[in-house]
């Protein structure tokens, strides 16, 4: 970072931060500065604070002959930095501290130079909220914090994007709630864009947001999975190898759920062609340049799959410009006029930035509610959600572009409706179809209501400051090193300390925006391999139903309430009987969603299990870091355990899976990682290669972050103990509350989850707005949901019969009113005074 004290600069960099908070928009500030730390290191103290410097004057002064330079000579030693002194006052060659000692030792004069500057702030409103947030307990900071800028447009849109991070970071005590399909306030900015410069009346429904276009076109090929797609040959690059191997584009191959990719030039008439010729089901495809500009390609491409029966969906991540003078662009002239027809979609990938080449944040827009409704439960099955930062990021670029529009006072022209397509298209496929059907998704709270969520799996506990200030340290700081952003040591270190697992140098750690994403690229590996996942009742119903989806084939392992949903090695062993190909997966020490754990001699009987058949073992430590009650739980130590574990097979692994949000207390902000050591199965990882990653100014949050857990910094110890206390009080009090009302609670050992049966209330009648009939452990979700507003996970979620899941790592007071929801429920269905397990 940038230190001025060492320079003598110190009282004037506070002076200058001082003024930042007092100046008017317009002001000047005016400072007289001594020239010798350096021209550079004078200019540059104001230019990193964001002012445009004006040198009025320079003249040069003399040094007084029994001035001590030798501490600046010390400074010179021990860096890189040279002072600038004067050889008498006639010189105009500066000579260093060290030149200057030795000269005046030898009875020479020397001088420095003495400056005055005007200086403004470049964005004055801006910089202002930036240095309010680091006046409030970000001091360390500071150092880091660079706003200049050779280019005026790149300060133009990293400037207001840190103040408004400071502003979020400021209000937001932890990370609000946000829908899968994306933060509620892009999808608005997007539809505002959308209509304030194209004149399209789009609703935040309308666009769904993906981590990146390559994740988007995948997602959407596995929600139809078509047996053939026409893909344009500049979009195929991140596609799995094995659609574009397969020669097989029989109508049989739909059947089996696969996909069958032929790449085809971005030329329209060619693309045309072949799409009469070949019949897809589903068409990917950009436009060239030329074709952009008017709606006639456009046009043509409707109508041509229109006519053939295929889906189309048209990438226009080239040709949309974030301008406040965009040039002219045929396909969203047409969406002014004319609706979306349903088998079409327009996807956008936005990379187009000033500042970050690799940050990316898809959309896709469709105005067919079934199409929508689907890419948003894809996204949140595949992938979870968006990064929150990226899309703040493009948000804040697109909020700049609406704040220079004038609201239009002409009424919206009244668009055509879409055609009606009267040929059959292809729906979702098959397995697709019955897991959206099945599976329970994010709840929208309502603009009259909120929801409570205790369905989530993540954190809604306050984010520590050290937290919010490496994010914010993150963008602030400008020319980061690869170096900076390395997170692969820091990672074996932590799984060392914490699972007593060994990654060394052959081992491959892959990086993933989210734990799910990279399940799921295993979950494909799996099904590359012809293996059967097996996952023990009471497992994460995410990944259940993300399995599922894609159809791959799966086994479920008994468990007992009794044991705490643990997997016992002999009905393990029963079950791996039964199958070739296995693979395991193992959610510990913490158990998600039951909460319970695996001691050390747990996971080594099954791991030694696992070893006996061959099996792959995917051990998803992601929950775990947050034990609260761990007495005679012996820690895990994977490495003794793998050594002492012999297996004749080599299909025998282990592949490490982790999330470092809950170990290192981000609440919101997520980073997965993977850690794998068998060869082939790294080279099936990579076949699938549209896995959305990290950015990089995430990477050194996470980076920092690591450093103050694994060097165990006593702050950061204390924060990780206040949480799991915070943890154990609010399970604590859950389960009392529980079991006053009439539910049955399992009870938990760690992590932000539990799981109760609602025992008073299975055949139950309940009428309310909204629902009625007789409860059972399914449809409790919905009647809790409609009475009350609390959200839980029913037992279809759960898998295990008659129980549901309650996630308990809220705020304060979203806990506190989630507990009086859970009250309030018992007195509407078994009344005030019903006698409840005992009690009243």
């Amino acid at each position: 970072g940038f230190v001025e004290d060492q320079f003598g600069l110190g009282l004037i960099a506070r002076a200058v931060e001082e003024g930042i908070s007092v100046i008017k928009p317009s002001g000047l500030m005016v400072f007289n500065m001594g020239g010798r730390p350096g021209q550079g290191v004078c200019e540059r103290l104001f230019l990193r604070r964001g002012f445009r410097i004006n040198k009025l004057w320079q003249t040069k002064i003399m040094q007084a002959a029994d001035t001590d330079i030798s501490a600046l000579v010390e400074i010179e030693k021990n860096s890189r930095h040279r002072f600038e002194f004067f050889m008498d006052l006639v010189g105009d060659q500066p000579v260093c501290a060290r030149t200057a000692w030795a000269y005046m030792k030898s009875g020479g004069r020397i001088s420095h130079a003495l400056s005055v500057y005007s200086c403004q702030l470049r964005q004055p409103n801006q910089v202002k909220k930036i240095f309010e947030f680091l006046k409030d307990g970000f001091h360390e900071v500071s150092s880091s914090l660079d706003l200049s800028f050779d280019d005026d447009s790149v300060a133009d849109e990293k400037i207001p994007f840190l103040a408004y991070l400071a502003s979020f970071l400021q209000e937001n005590t932890s990370n609000p709630c946000e829908p899968p399909a994306g933060c509620l306030n892009f999808r608005n900015l997007v539809a505002g864009f959308m209509k304030s410069y194209h004149h399209i009346p789009l609703t935040p429904d309308n666009v769904v947001v993906f981590p990146s276009r390559a994740v988007a076109i995948e997602n959407a090929l596995r929600l139809f999975s078509p047996g053939l797609a026409i893909v344009d040959e500049h979009l195929t690059r991140h596609l799995p190898k094995q659609w574009l191997t397969s020669l097989a584009i029989e109508e049989s191959n739909h059947a089996k759920d696969t996909v069958t990719v032929i790449e085809a030039p971005r030329q329209s008439d060619l693309l045309i062609e072949l799409i009469r010729k070949l019949k897809p089901q589903v068409v990917v495809t950009g436009m060239a340049q030329f074709e952009a500009i008017t709606s006639a390609a456009f046009v043509n491409l409707l109508s041509v799959t229109k006519d053939v029966g295929s889906r189309l969906l048209l990438d226009i991540s080239e040709h949309l410009e974030l301008s406040s003078l965009p040039s002219s662009n045929g396909v969203l002239k047409y969406l002014a006029g004319k609706t979306l027809p349903s088998h079409a979609a327009i996807l956008c990938g936005l990379v187009k930035n000033q500042v970050y080449s690799d940050l990316e944040v898809a959309f896709a827009i469709s105005e067919d509610p079934t199409v929508y409704k689907a890419l948003s439960q894809t996204i949140e099955l595949l992938e979870g959600h968006t990064s929150v930062i990226s899309q703040h990021y493009y948000g804040c670029l697109f909020h700049e572009l609406l704040a220079f529009q004038i609201g239009d006072r002409h009424p919206q022209q009244e668009r055509e409706p879409a055609e009606v397509i009267s040929k059959e298209m292809i729906g979702f496929s098959n397995s697709a179809m019955s897991t959206l059907e099945g599976a329970e998704f994010f709840v929208p709270g309502s603009k009259e209501s909120g929801v409570i969520h205790m369905d989530l799996d993540r954190s809604f506990l306050p984010v520590p400051s050290a937290v919010n200030a490496s994010i914010f340290e993150s963008f602030v700081r400008q020319n980061i090193t690869d170096s900076e952003t390395d997170v692969r040591s820091s990672i074996q270190q932590l799984v060392k300390d914490s699972y007593g697992f060994s990654a060394d140098s052959c081992s491959e750690i892959i990086y993933g925006n989210t734990c799910l994403a990279l399940f799921n690229k295993l979950v494909l590996c799996c099904m590359q391999e012809q293996g059967t996942l097996l996952f023990p009742l009471g497992t994460n119903g995410h990944y259940v139903n993300a399995a599922k989806f894609v159809n791959a084939t799966t086994l479920t392992i008994p468990t007992k309430a009794d044991s705490g949903f643990k997997i016992e090695p002999s009905v393990l062993a029963d079950a791996l009987e039964k199958v070739s190909q296995p693979w395991v997966y193992i959610s510990g020490p913490t158990i998600n969603p039951t909460g319970f754990l695996y001691s050390d001699d747990d996971i080594a009987e099954l791991l030694s299990v696992c070893a006996k058949y061959g099996a792959r073992v995917v051990i998803d430590t992601s929950s775990s870091g947050l034990e609260f009650q761990a007495a005679g739980c012996s820690q895990w130590n994977l490495e003794k355990c793998l050594s002492n574990v012999k297996s004749s097979k080599p299909s025998f692994s282990v592949v490490l899976l982790g999330e470092l949000s809950f170990e290192l207390t981000t609440a919101g902000l997520d980073f997965g990682f993977l850690i794998m050591s068998d060869s082939s199965l790294v080279d099936t990882f990579y076949s699938f290669p549209s896995l959305s990653r990290p950015h990089s100014t995430l990477k050194y949050t996470f980076r920092k972050l690591l450093g103050l857990k694994n060097q165990k910094d006593q702050h950061f110890s204390d924060l990780i103990v206040e949480q799991k206390e915070t943890l154990k009080n609010r399970a604590n009090q859950l389960i009392k509350t529980l079991e006053s009302c009439g539910w049955d609670a399992a009870g938990c050992h760690g992590g932000i989850s539990m799981l109760a049966k609602p025992t008073a209330y299975i055949g139950k009648s309940l009428k309310v707005d909204g629902f009625e009939g007789k409860l059972d452990s399914h449809n409790i979700r919905e009647a809790l949901l409609k009475s009350t507003g609390l959200c839980i996970s029913s037992s279809a979620w759960t898998g295990v019969p008659d129980y549901c899941r309650f996630s308990f790592a809220l705020d304060s007071g979203e806990f506190d009113r989630a507990m009086e929801c859970i009250t309030r429920f018992k007195e509407l269905v078994l009344g005030g005074s019903a006698k409840v397990n005992g009690s009243n």
